[in-house]
């Protein structure tokens, strides 16, 4: 299923997000550049009030049409200013930043603009690094695995839609909301983000983990007795001995020891109160069970 969505040079203001959010548009594409191209630049301001129209965010990164052409040196320069932009616009880590090739790439240039792709990578630590062009362009840069997130533009594709791309461009220059935009699909795994706070999971879940301990346990009138102190260390509780009570204590908490060879052991059901778990005896196995 497609996502639909947009892309713009000059930023968006509230209102206008409002209403390309109720014109059906679920993301809009936005310049991640320098200060010095602020005619176009992604603010993190903008970026909240395209949240809060019920977008996502698409970063991309160009200056000119064809940077992509210089090759290693270019990579680096926009790598790092990428980097800095998307820290200082709070763009989480584990999205993507597009690269715009915005010509019509000719097989000569695959090597630079790998090359161009793989240095902007080194210089964010991260995130995701996505190319945006030609079906060509797509398709070469994908067969290389020279980047993570692939955005075509149909220009220059002549119909084709590559199977890697991640967002198609697939009109230019329309006019929504009284804005100047282009239309775009997204399908799948985009990369996008927005402002809102992560979602923590809190609810609490059940961690399987089983302990064989150097020291065997015992079992006498039916009272599963385990070594109090080999228990204590493998599962990351205190065991101290109180020498005035002459009392072994768990976490703090006093359990009844019987000593063996040199070796405290205590009741399984004391050792789990004080641990704070519940315990069972597993008859098939004859194994004891925390949980």
């Amino acid at each position: 299923m497609t996502i639909k969505g947009i892309d713009c040079a000059i930023p968006l203001t509230t209102d206008k997000a409002k209403k390309i959010a109720e014109a059906g548009m679920k993301f809009a594409c936005r310049y991640l550049v320098p200060t010095n191209m602020a005619w176009k630049r992604l603010t993190r301001a903008e970026a909240e009030l395209i949240t809060a129209a019920g977008m996502k965010v698409v970063s991309v990164f160009q200056r000119g049409t064809n940077d992509a052409k210089g090759g290693a040196a270019n990579g680096t320069r926009d790598g790092r200013a990428a980097y800095q932009e998307a820290k200082l616009i709070m763009q989480p880590e584990g999205t993507a930043i597009y690269f715009a090739v915005d010509y019509d790439a000719q097989p000569a240039d695959y090597n630079a603009i790998e090359a161009y792709l793989r240095a902007a990578a080194k210089e964010l630590p991260g995130y995701l690094v996505g190319v945006y062009g030609s079906y060509a362009v797509i398709e070469e840069m994908a067969k290389r695995d020279a980047c993570q997130r692939f955005w075509q533009t149909y220009a220059w594709s002549k119909g084709r839609l590559s199977k890697a791309a991640n967002i198609y461009q697939y009109r230019n220059g329309q006019t929504l909301a009284g804005h100047t935009v282009d239309f775009n699909d997204g399908l799948g795994n985009e990369g996008w983000w927005d402002t809102n706070p992560p979602i923590v999971d809190n609810t609490r879940k059940s961690v399987r983990i089983e302990v064989t301990l150097p020291v065997k346990g015992y079992v006498v009138g039916g009272v599963s007795y385990l070594p109090v102190r080999a228990l204590a260390e493998a599962v990351g509780a205190s065991v101290e001995w109180v020498a005035d009570t002459k009392q072994v204590q768990v976490n703090g908490k006093d359990v009844t020891e019987t000593i063996e060879a040199g070796i405290a052991y205590a009741p399984a059901r004391e050792l789990a109160a004080a641990l704070g778990l519940s315990v069972d005896w597993i008859e098939e196995s004859k194994t004891v069970k925390f949980t």
